[in-house]
């Protein structure tokens, strides 16, 4: 096994293997602050920005110190959004596989309790959730957190924002307070520091500056100066000039979203919208197929700008401006991660002009635009790269992401460079394939089985 930094910290040799497997060669900055203090029971308040391995920070600390013998909840972690919490359970689980028998249980609205609650009964190791669907479960005396030895509070800030912190005083109450706490956050508001005084004991401080990480954003940045009048046809001669393959564009309002992506849909761009009026289930699909390649853009609010795990975003655009400059770095962080490239242009209108003076107050270089620099390459959107395919089947038939690769491949005789991402939901499985295999990949899938059975098959989009 190639030798890890991770080994500074941690002696357990099948969860390095699994780290290893997993692809995490050497620690990021926050991981190497964190984890030796985490480790030895510290209490920690830790600013990093969106991006920078935090999961993995709190999370190898919450596995270790785990008695997996134990069927009692031993670790919570509470998340904003149940977005972020999927996505923090999701990581753990791929950071528990060292070891059988973890059982990591994610609780959040816009699902059903009842199944939840069947869940519970069955015991966990770690529960991951929002605090309101986590303080329902406590009024319903559905869940008990009296052997929790770890609380994490994954982006505090925001949900301070968001208005949780008085539901998350009433669940505290119900924790023991010989604890560990290790309080995550982007931003450090005086209100923060008054919520590390409640509900932690000689914190230690932890912050990692933008450029001391090892994945520090390569963030090329634009202000297109517009008229209100000229901002959609602005903005279709930029999407057709850059050709970026994904791309998201904040607006300020739910209705703002469903009006541009309406727009850019007629326009021919594969735009999908995201807000929180939206069903649950649909922002789950949109975000899925906005991540997999089969659509290009993505029209959102600020649900969008922190707590999501969208890889390769090209390009964001701040359609509407942002409110704050917290929101502008939060927004803009969704390109140039992982050490890769992106770009963020910000759409001003002649009564926004202070807006530059924002940024220039901020230190953020950027560049001027006008609307006559624009220059489109083409006259038409070209289509996303992928269209998705939905199986109805998911976890609960069993089914395996290897299951579908292996009767694409080996039945129906697709090249496995055909196939892209493969998401194994609940009920729902979906394979993202080139859209020139597109129809060869339907009928193929409508005319086989997988794993021995039928099951019902449709394209999206």
């Amino acid at each position: 096994m190639e030798k890890s930094s991770f080994q500074k910290v941690i002696t357990d040799t099948e969860l390095l293997q699994n780290l290893n497997d997993l692809g995490y060669k050497s620690m990021t900055p926050i991981q190497e602050a964190c984890l030796p203090l985490a480790l030895a029971g510290k209490d920690i308040v830790a600013k990093a920005k969106t991006g920078s391995g935090k999961t993995v920070a709190f999370g190898l600390p919450l596995l270790l110190g785990l008695h997996v013998n134990t069927m009692n909840i031993q670790s919570l972690v509470l998340c904003p959004t149940r977005e972020l919490a999927e996505q923090v359970s999701n990581e753990l689980r791929r950071l528990a596989r060292y070891q059988h028998n973890i059982k990591i249980v994610t609780l959040c609205g816009g699902t059903r309790f009842v199944p939840q609650c069947i869940s519970l009964e069955h015991g966990a190791h770690i529960v991951v959730g929002t605090p309101g669907r986590i303080l329902q479960h406590v009024s319903e005396k559905t869940i008990t957190f009296d052997r929790v030895k770890t609380l994490v509070l994954d982006e505090a800030d925001r949900m301070l924002d968001m208005g949780f912190f008085e539901d998350i005083e009433k669940i505290l109450f119900h924790i023991p307070k010989t604890r560990q706490t290790l309080l995550f956050s982007a931003t450090f508001p005086k209100e923060i520091e008054q919520m590390c005084e409640k509900v932690q004991k000689d914190a230690l401080h932890v912050s990692i500056d933008e450029d001391t990480q090892t994945d520090t954003p390569s963030i090329t940045q634009y202000v297109l100066s517009v008229e209100e009048q000229a901002k959609d046809e602005a903005l279709k001669g930029f999407l057709l000039e850059c050709d970026a393959k994904s791309v998201i564009i904040f607006c300020r309002t739910k209705v703002g979203v469903s009006d541009l992506q309406a727009y850019l849909y007629d326009e021919g761009f594969d735009a999908l919208s995201l807000h929180g009026d939206l069903e649950q289930s649909d922002r789950d699909e949109h975000l899925l197929l906005f991540a997999n390649g089969s659509a290009q853009i993505l029209v959102a609010t600020d649900l969008a700008s922190r707590g999501l795990d969208i890889k390769d975003v090209e390009m964001v655009i701040n359609y509407d401006l942002p409110q704050t400059i917290e929101i502008y770095t939060h927004r803009i962080g969704r390109t140039g991660r992982m050490g890769k490239e992106g770009v963020a242009v910000s759409f001003v209108m002649p009564f926004q002009h202070e807006f530059i003076d924002v940024l220039k107050k901020a230190n953020i270089v950027f560049t001027c635009k006008e609307v006559g620099d624009i220059s489109p390459k083409k006259r038409e959107p070209e289509p996303a790269l992928f269209v998705s395919l939905c199986i109805d089947a998911g976890k609960k038939q069993k089914m395996r992401a290897g299951d579908i690769l292996g009767t694409l491949t080996k039945d129906i005789g697709l090249h496995a460079s055909a196939i892209g991402k493969i998401d194994i939901l609940e009920k729902f499985s979906y394979v993202a394939i080139m859209r020139n295999s597109i129809d060869k990949a339907y009928e193929g899938l409508c005319g086989t089985t997988i794993k021995g059975r039928r099951f019902r098959v449709w394209k999206l989009g």
